[in-house]
Order: C-alpha cells, then sequence, then structure tokens
C-alpha cells in the first residue's frame, strides 16, 4: 500500500492489476478484461428510437415510371423553326449559326413576355398569369404591326386549343 495516495492497487496473480480499491469510499471497482470488452463492442444493442424498416412494397414490372425533369429535358426550338419554315417556304433551310441565333432570340422574348406577364399579375394582385397577362405583355413588348400579328396568331391558337379540350 502507497502512503498519501488515494489508490490502492493489488496486483493479480497473472500480473495485470484488474482490482482497484479506493480508499476514501472504500469500494472495489472491477475493471473488465480484454475479452469482455470485444464482446461487448460487437454485440452492441440497436438504440431504442431508431425507426423501424418498412416493408417493401412489391409493384408489377410494368409500374416502375420514373418522372422527368421538363425543364433538362429542353433542346431547342429547332424542330418547330423546320415546320414553320417548311409551311412558309417550301425547300428552304436554315443554318446552324442561324438556328442558334432564333433559339436565342426566341428563348429572350420568352423571357421578356413571361417576366412582364408576371408583373402584370402582380400588379393586378392575382397569383396566375392567364391568357390576358401575356396578350399584354405581348402589346407592350412588341411594336406595332408585328405586335398586332402576334396577338391575333395567339387569340386563334388559344381559340383552337379550347375547343380541342
Amino acid at each position: 500500500m502507497e502512503n498519501g495516495g488515494s489508490v490502492v492497487s493489488q496486483p493479480s496473480p497473472d500480473g495485470y492489476e484488474e482490482d482497484v480499491i479506493t480508499k476514501e469510499t472504500g469500494t472495489s471497482e472491477t475493471e473488465p478484461s480484454e475479452t469482455e470488452m470485444a464482446k461487448a463492442e460487437t454485440s452492441k444493442p440497436e438504440p431504442c428510437d431508431a425507426e423501424p424498416k418498412k416493408a417493401k412494397r412489391k409493384t408489377a414490372k410494368g409500374r416502375r415510371h420514373r418522372r422527368r425533369c421538363h425543364q433538362d429535358n429542353f433542346a431547342s426550338f429547332a424542330t418547330y423553326f423546320r415546320r414553320v419554315l417548311k409551311q412558309v417556304h417550301t425547300g428552304l433551310s436554315l443554318s446552324h449559326e442561324a438556328m442558334n441565333v432564333m433559339h436565342s432570340f426566341v428563348k429572350h422574348m420568352f423571357e421578356q413576355i413571361a417576366e412582364e406577364a408576371g408583373s402584370l399579375a402582380h400588379s393586378s394582385k392575382h397569383c396566375t398569369i392567364t391568357s390576358g397577362e401575356i396578350q399584354r405583355a405581348v402589346r407592350l413588348l412588341l411594336p406595332g404591326e408585328i405586335g398586332k400579328h402576334a396577338v391575333s396568331e395567339a387569340t386563334k391558337s388559344v381559340i383552337r386549343y379550347n375547343t380541342r379540350r
């Protein structure tokens, strides 16, 4: 035993200090052996607050459908430019560079019209952009005859859409 120390250890027959006796409390603590610690680490209990695993639902082979993200699948307006050009001028075609210029122009005009229609809907305290807001935005953005022509073509398209519904 040590003088002035609070912990007195007694060596065990195999040379390890397993029993530790504290003078102050008079209690004895036994340290677990390495094999007991290894067993405790391998067989840890599952936490109680873990959610139970849900059973997998079986589905028919043909019923698994992935929804596509429509924003990323948009390639260009090229197919529509070709269709309109075929209707207006048969036999003519657009070069790749002209197709890129037309695509940029149409995309820019779409963004401008959508922004203007959104601000018109916001100023009239509506949450939805309707065909009326689009029509007013086109009249504001496109000058003169081209604006009138665009509005008349759009009106025809909306009427055609509503009759086919």
